[in-house]
């Protein structure tokens, strides 16, 4: 199992790294990859990390492999190489790469164990997807594994295991099922978190490295956070 070295410069956390590949634990807010807003995304972040450590010159390579919602925290790897990123696109294109997720949830599922299956729609006008019940025009099949791990106090802790790879997918299937994500406002949750996360957290990835064939299994810490640490207990 990876361990984790922090970064100074920017508290990034980095999980794990070799020659082509680099894991790191995003925090709620970050953008993996720049969009509209303008804001300096994780990618960036990180090739400045790579820039600083190995004393490059010049740009440094950098490829995205998978993204995260921006109030999502958790693991997300990046491709040191262009050897490795078309190798690592194609461990996630065919599932080949394991990502668990655990989620604190507002109300207890019915069943403390399923297989959820939807169809959803993408609203592009106001960044949001609707779960259906049947196939409808233009929506995608949507699939995900759930178990309860803990009851908490007010809440209850999900961990989650994705068969597709959805816009908001975790986000809205659990919301359809009347357990909105903590802090999960777009989607059903009554109040925001504090620091405008949402209680969605990529705990785990694991896969085949692409150039050395080594599994490789890393875990991401929870965030500092009172709830997030009762989980532990």
């Amino acid at each position: 199992m990876a361990e984790k070295t922090l970064s100074n410069k920017n508290n990034l956390i980095v999980l794990y790294e070799d020659n082509h590949i680099i894991v790191v634990n995003k925090r709620a807010g970050d953008i993996v990859q720049g969009d509209k807003t303008g804001d300096q995304p994780l990618s960036e972040v990180v090739k400045d990390y790579i820039k600083e450590k190995y004393n490059k010159p010049g740009n440094v390579y950098l490829g995205v492999v998978h993204r995260l919602d921006r109030p999502t925290t958790g693991v997300v790897m990046f491709s040191k190489t262009s050897k490795a990123l078309p190798r690592l696109n194609k461990l996630f294109s065919e599932k080949s790469a394991k990502k668990t997720y655990w989620a604190i949830v507002k109300n207890t599922p019915q069943q403390p164990q399923a297989t959820l299956v939807h169809w959803l729609i993408k609203n592009p006008k106001n960044n949001k997807s609707t779960a259906y019940s049947k196939e409808k025009n233009q929506s995608k099949k949507a699939i995900l594994h759930y178990k309860l791990l803990k009851q908490l106090d007010n809440y209850y802790l999900l961990e989650i295991e994705l068969e597709t790879g959805r816009h908001h997918q975790i986000r809205v299937q659990l919301a359809s099922i009347g357990c909105p994500i903590k802090g999960d406002l777009k989607y059903g949750f009554d109040r925001s978190n504090k620091d405008a996360s949402i209680s969605l957290h990529a705990r785990e990835l694991r896969f085949t490295h692409p150039v050395s064939n080594n599994e490789i299994h890393v875990i991401a810490p929870l965030p500092d956070d009172p709830i997030w640490n009762a989980c532990l207990d």
